[in-house]
């Protein structure tokens, strides 16, 4: 039997949760229990890098959340897939590696009490995870847990992107996550070997062969529990019976943007008014929880193939054997990639300062969860603008734990989020029609070649853009009155009691958030245990020197 007792708890085995539990745990003298409510993550569908839209499918390893009917977008209920499975998110996310701008982080050090969020202070903690395929440098890392590799870019169509982009204008980045983030280039994603590189791989299963890390799975946490004003550990629903697990120094949620605010509502930190409503006792009146909900909306345009070379060969059933087969055997083939080789940043216009579009490649015409399998042969860029001014909530809809919380996301809501996506369109097709894709682009597909005006691109957006699953900045740090979080994560009004994942971000950054979230988690691991942060790094970082005036 488990003793009951621990000197932390860390809720959710997530991208945040699988890093504190390495790091905690590194000091011998402290014990961890790690709570994760999904199961273990043994199946192929998870490892197999090409197979990722199949964990998206469905609830087997999913909170298989939805939103509220969504005012700005037809009033459609907006898919919001959450781990739940060992590594969490990054156990069913696309495995796309990408940092954020460095600006991003020279924002968040704005806010009062977030001074050291700089990107200079940001920088050592993302080579401290890393561990990059190609070596490190000034800014990537050479021996972090975290493997990160370099899509190959074989397929004739990444180079057209590629080129097409250059054409275009715009500038080639070897390395957006290294000095400059501006431009068309090759992506990075978290695999190993062939195999998704989640942070149960990287840093959870390491730390299991010590004997101060106890794990449990499918372990629901139905509230925080408290004397007075400390955190003391949490409730654990297991069938009908509630268990009480303490917690000597801290409880540390890592449940994610959608589940932390709403296990802090259940624990009675949150909106008076809306905790009182639900017959849930006020312990911190803290109105920030669940609000500033932020998220990635973005789009596809597709085009036609004309050359067979696209993943729609690989389709039909012989073709999937073969690719499987490649792959158990060998770790090699299309079963080893995300097939997200290529992308990039751009700015939408002139007098944006660092990029507020970002494009996912893929040589094919497929929907990002897999709902809309292809049917033809052709390409897509994925296309969004990276800082929307849209906010949106999440809240519990009951003190039962297990209802789902109320989910809005308000997509499209201001007209500056608009315009940046009538942009992302017309850019994106300006891409496609240069000369680097004259042998291969077909006819326009989506949106189709008669969607021109602003009107036209709105509708288009209101019924096809999707998210691109990056829900955050719900319980974000700060020291105004919305922040419910101090710049450790710590959070506001109780002791004892921390958030760690992207819930705690000020602001979304520009990009996909794995990566941002494990490095916070490694940068927060060194204040809950006291050690000296490491040094800031003197990297310097692009900005286009014409910002001002030109586009690109």
């Amino acid at each position: 039997m488990l003793k009951n007792e621990f000197d932390y708890i860390i809720v959710g085995a997530g991208s945040a949760g699988c890093v504190l539990a390495n790091r905690l745990t590194e000091d011998p003298s402290v014990s961890v229990l790690v709570l994760e409510a999904g199961p273990m993550d043994h199946s192929i569908i998870i490892h197999m890098p090409s197979a990722f839209a199949y964990p998206l499918a469905n609830d087997k390893y999913n909170w298989y959340y939805h939103s509220e009917p969504d005012p700005f977008m037809n009033n459609r209920r907006m898919y919001c897939p959450r781990g739940r499975v060992l590594g969490g998110s990054s156990s069913i996310n696309g495995m796309v590696y990408i940092r954020g701008n460095a600006m991003d982080y020279e924002g968040w050090s704005g806010y009062r009490g977030l001074e050291d969020w700089s990107y200079a202070h940001c920088l050592p903690y993302f080579r401290k995870a890393e561990t990059r395929a190609k070596g490190g440098d000034d800014y990537r890392g050479d021996s972090g847990p975290l493997h990160v590799s370099t899509g190959t870019c074989q397929n004739p169509l990444y180079q057209a992107f590629m080129q097409a982009g250059q054409q275009a204008g715009y500038p080639y980045t070897a390395d957006m996550n290294g000095y400059q983030q501006e431009g068309l280039g090759p992506m990075d994603m978290t695999v190993h070997k062939g195999r998704r590189w989640s942070t149960a791989m990287a840093y959870l299963r390491p730390a299991m062969k010590r004997g101060n890390l106890h794990l449990r799975t499918r372990a629901f946490v139905s509230r925080v529990v408290f004397d007075k004003d400390r955190a003391t550990g949490v409730e654990v629903i297991n069938g009908t019976q509630t268990e009480h697990l303490r917690a000597r120094r801290e409880v540390i949620l890592c449940g994610g943007a959608i589940n932390s605010p709403q296990l802090l509502q259940l624990s009675g930190i949150g909106n008076p008014d809306e905790l009182r409503a639900l017959g849930i006792p006020v312990q911190a009146a803290l109105p920030g929880v669940g609000e500033n909900l932020q998220d990635h909306l973005e789009t596809y345009v597709q085009y036609a193939c004309k050359q067979p070379i696209t993943l729609y060969s690989a389709m039909n059933p012989l073709a999937k054997l073969k690719i499987g087969v490649e792959w158990l055997l060998k770790g090699t083939g299309l079963g080893a990639t995300n097939h997200f080789e290529a992308g990039g940043f751009i700015r939408s216009e002139a007098g944006v300062k660092h990029p507020d579009l970002q494009y996912h490649f893929l040589p094919m015409a497929v929907s990002y969860d897999g709902s809309s399998p292809a049917s033809f042969h052709g390409f897509q860029a994925h296309v969004g603008p990276m800082r929307p001014t849209s906010r949106g909530f999440v809240k519990a809809q009951s003190k039962d734990p297990r209802q789902a919380p109320r989910i809005l996301f308000n997509y499209m809501q201001t007209e500056q989020d608009r315009k940046e996506m009538r942009a992302a369109i017309r850019l994106t097709r300006e891409i496609f029609e240069q000369a680097a894709f004259a042998p291969f682009r077909g006819e326009a597909i989506s949106p189709p070649k008669h969607i021109q005006t602003d009107a036209e691109i709105d509708a288009h957006i209101r019924e096809h853009a999707e998210s691109a699953l990056h829900p955050s900045c719900t319980c974000r740090m700060g020291t105004d009155p919305m922040a419910v979080t101090d710049g450790q994560g710590r959070v506001h009004g109780v002791q004892a009691l921390r958030v760690v994942d992207a819930s705690i971000m000020p602001d979304v950054v520009s990009g996909n958030l794995n990566a941002p979230v494990i490095m916070m988690a490694e940068k927060l691991a060194d204040a809950i245990r006291g050690q000296t942060p490491l040094p800031p790094s003197q990297a310097p970082y692009w900005v286009h020197p014409q910002w001002e005036t030109q586009q690109r």
